[in-house]
């Protein structure tokens, strides 16, 4: 069971340069949405099923965020290609910099031995959630040629950054409060 957590981990980090080139290079809309969601539910089982059995490793708890931000970057780069969107890569490239910042804060917290400071919140899971639930949007609007649903997922995307930035805020005031 160990070895299948493993697994759905590095699928989403070895699928991620595959989406990208299905929406970039073959236009396969439908094929990277498929995909995708496999990626977005196999981000859900490992941390599910490694709670269940009681199999959490350090090198899970290191490279499942890891694996998301791979996942994310790769669909910002694909969309914002694709659909030639400054608002996509704008909105997207300050998501990446949160990530990357809470990247540099659990570093700084695990130094510290302070990694409560940030540990994963609930709202930080409903924040992966509802980015997957932009990117998808993007994704069907691709898929089945619907201007109005690629409108529609631009304020979906802009709910994920203000939840992105509500999460990154509230690990850095949690991290600096002393």
């Amino acid at each position: 069971m160990n070895y299948f957590i493993q697994f759905l981990t590095y699928f989403r980090i070895l699928i991620s340069p595959i989406i990208f080139i299905l929406i970039t290079v073959y236009h396969l809309y439908g094929w990277a949405l498929f995909i995708f969601l496999l990626a977005s539910i196999s981000d859900y089982w490992d941390g599910f099923l490694a709670r269940k059995y009681k199999l959490e490793s350090i090198i899970g708890a290191v490279l499942d965020p890891i694996a998301d931000k791979i996942l994310l970057t790769f669909l910002i780069l694909a969309l914002t290609l694709e659909l030639s969107s400054i608002y996509i890569a704008m909105v997207g490239g300050v998501i990446l910099v949160r990530e990357f910042w809470v990247g540099a804060l659990r570093d700084l917290n695990a130094r510290q031995n302070n990694t409560d400071a940030t540990k994963v919140t609930l709202l930080a899971k409903t924040k992966t959630f509802i980015q997957f639930i932009a990117f998808s949007s993007y994704l069907f609007g691709l898929t089945f040629n619907s201007s109005l649903l690629l409108f529609l997922s631009n304020f979906v995307l802009f709910l994920a950054l203000i939840i992105t930035l509500q999460t990154g805020l509230s690990y850095t005031i949690a991290t600096f409060k002393e």
